[in-house]
């Protein structure tokens, strides 16, 4: 059993011809500072990590039905969807509308935890995208994906899987994030407010 907080090696989006939607492989420096080696070591660069996505697609797409897309449950999800063992990984893989999600971690990672993390991801992102998670809507979505994804796992480790908190940080408006409005109007106030200073302080000598 992984005893590190490193539990997730990779998250994976794939659509229903195993095309790469998004994709991001975790190799943090803490794990090799700890001595521990890195999982994704043949998976180093796109060639190999696409060769990588074509075979894991290869082994999943057999496991859903022909009508898993047309299907989805009350949250917009398919119900289909596994665990299984692939070239030296532990993929725990959801079906969403045309997109396939993939969390991957090491053989004797807790499949609890990796599928834990991916089911408060995509409710997350049902929750954001208001429910349709579908591949025109992930690419016009992309930064939201991202942060999304960031507020669910940091350099690899999971640190929420609580859908509602996840969906409510990626939604928050910054604090400087206030709308101003300038236009001829606003610059004109502006000019008669310095003015009216100007007159005031002249008046005083």
């Amino acid at each position: 059993m992984n005893l590190s907080l490193y539990s997730v090696n990779a998250f994976i989006v794939l659509d229903t011809d195993g095309h790469r939607v998004v994709a991001k492989y975790y190799s943090p420096k803490g794990r090799s500072h700890s001595g521990i080696p890195d999982p994704n070591k043949g998976l180093q660069n796109l060639k190999e990590q696409r060769a990588f996505e074509k075979g894991l697609f290869s082994k999943t797409k057999k496991n859903f039905p022909s009508d898993a897309v047309t299907k989805p449950n009350q949250h917009g999800t398919s119900a289909y969807g596994d665990i299984i063992l692939y070239d030296g990984h532990l993929a725990v893989y959801r079906h969403s509308l045309d997109l396939l999600f993939y969390m991957l971690g090491e053989p004797l990672e807790n499949e609890l935890m990796l599928h834990s993390a991916l089911s408060a991801f995509m409710d997350a992102l049902h929750v954001l995208l208001r429910n349709q998670v579908e591949k025109r809507a992930v690419l016009e979505n992309l930064d939201c994906v991202i942060l999304c994804l960031d507020e669910t796992i940091d350099d690899g480790i999971i640190v929420e899987t609580d859908p509602t908190t996840i969906a409510s940080r990626v939604s928050r408006p910054r604090a400087d994030a206030t709308d101003i409005v300038i236009n001829e109007q606003t610059i004109l106030n502006a000019y008669q407010t310095v003015k009216e200073k100007m007159q005031q302080r002249i008046g005083q000598f």
